[in-house]
């Protein structure tokens, strides 16, 4: 696999951290291209961020020069960006990079439910990336050559958590209702995130826009695609979303009503069995950041945990315990993923491994970047 050059957008950040982290020794991806806010443009990353990753920073990370947060002029622009910025701010200017030429991969919740974006856990929905080809800057119109760039969203922290193991439940039995309880870490806050005097010894049960965003991406994950648009799924999801005093693991607790009965052992397996990554790297190889098991099903009564099962999986799977029956739909659950990693970074990451194997990342016939006034236009 040829080794590309990526940009990460909001570098500086705490999800830019990760995406740093986590990239710094991809075998597929290579760091070239840091943005920021003006304040810290012109400055070294080691000068305007406050590194708080439990790894060193890369000192060949430490040295590059923080750009402008804009595509218009950038120095050796790479044709992928990664992005970490927030909804308001990227609203505005991920259009703009797409518009540029550059595959924007992005962990902003501004366009993930856009018509016209796909909204991807590689796992479950690999299928919607064609809709890619839909986006006015990949199609001819009026005669004027697409850039070749597109925006991909991957979803909500707790969607991803979620939809890991719904998915093959989803595949094997149909979901006809779903209620979800997330107790959130800190850490999805971003930093600084939630005062201490807030969140110490106290359970804070509202977080903005939490809720409508899991609801809403939970149907879009599980819908389908006939290539140009996306049929929701046809099922009532519930959430209820708080924030709790950990840093790092967001658990949460579900009720689901499947469509066809299922026993306890069935549904298990169908967690056990669920690889449909396996093969899917280079020459039938594994995909570099995907867990060889994205739903790790833990037996003990007492499990899932923060502190024993967050970094199953590297940080990438899901690890779901305490399946009994349910009074009021069939079955409950309590699931456990990592946040910034799989609910951020790692997924973002993810998505662009699967999209370099689609040959989503060639932009031979495209012009170069920063050469087409072609504008991305979404709903």
């Amino acid at each position: 696999m040829e080794r590309r050059n990526v940009g990460i957008l909001g570098a500086t950040g705490a999800v830019g951290q990760r995406f740093i982290q986590l990239l710094a020794d991809h075998p597929w991806f290579n760091i070239t291209w840091l943005a920021a806010s003006d304040r810290s443009a012109g400055k070294t990353y080691a000068e305007a961020c406050a590194w708080r990753l439990d790894t060193p920073l890369p000192e060949r990370i430490a040295q590059i020069v923080l750009q402008p947060n804009t595509p218009e002029g950038a120095p050796d622009l790479p044709r992928i960006i990664f992005s970490s910025i927030d909804a308001p701010i990227a609203k505005e200017l991920e259009p703009r990079f797409a518009a540029a030429g550059c595959a924007v991969i992005s962990n902003s919740s501004a366009f993930r439910m856009a018509p016209d974006v796909p909204l991807v856990v590689p796992e479950v929905n690999v299928d919607h990336f064609d809709v890619i080809e839909t986006q006015p800057t990949r199609r001819l119109s009026n005669g004027t050559q697409p850039s070749g760039g597109y925006l991909v969203t991957n979803p909500n922290c707790c969607a991803i958590g979620l939809v890991l193991p719904l998915a093959p439940l989803h595949q094997r039995f149909g979901i006809e209702k779903l209620f979800v309880s997330t107790m959130q870490a800190v850490s999805g806050a971003g930093y600084p995130g939630v005062a201490s005097l807030d969140i110490l010894g106290n359970v804070i049960p509202y977080i903005k826009n939490e809720e409508e965003k899991l609801q809403e991406e939970i149907g879009k994950l599980l819908g389908a695609t006939d290539g140009g648009s996306f049929q929701p799924l046809g099922a009532p999801v519930s959430a209820m979303c708080n924030r709790v005093a950990v840093v790092d693991g967001h658990t949460e607790c579900v009720s689901v009503k499947l469509k066809t009965p299922a026993t306890h052992e069935q549904i298990v397996e169908a967690w056990k069995t669920f690889q449909p990554l396996s093969g899917r790297g280079l020459n039938g190889l594994h995909l570099p950041s995907a867990p060889f098991f994205p739903v790790e099903y833990a037996p003990e009564e007492a499990r899932p945990q923060p502190r024993l099962d967050l970094m199953r999986g590297n940080g990438m799977a899901t690890t779901v315990g305490r399946l009994r029956p349910c009074n009021i739909f069939d079955w409950k659950f309590t699931l456990l993923s990592h946040n910034t990693i799989r609910g951020a970074a790692g997924a973002a990451i993810l998505n662009a491994e699967i999209l370099a194997m689609l040959g989503k990342f060639d932009f031979r016939k495209s012009p170069a970047v920063n050469q087409s006034n072609q504008e991305l236009v979404t709903a």
